[in-house]
């Protein structure tokens, strides 16, 4: 997907995720817009999210890295 990432639903609602959140597999971590089309982006593991790369509103391309997510051992 190349399209705008957004890490909450809407400019007044919390993200989805923050540095530290544990998170479970499918669980929505934010949002690609792309051609006006809003897509939900899944987590595919379990884990601790460690990172988030792209700023809000930032242009991201397919197969770019979004998030580092330290899996659950």
């Amino acid at each position: 997907i190349v399209g705008f990432f957004y890490p909450s639903p809407s400019p007044e609602s919390p993200p989805f995720v923050t540095v530290g959140s544990k998170v479970e597999k499918g669980q929505i971590l934010c949002i690609v817009e792309a051609m006006k089309l809003m897509n939900e982006i899944e987590s595919d593991t379990n884990g601790t999210i460690k990172k988030i790369l792209p700023a809000n509103g930032q242009s991201v391309e397919y197969g770019e890295t979004l998030f580092l997510i330290e899996p659950l051992s």
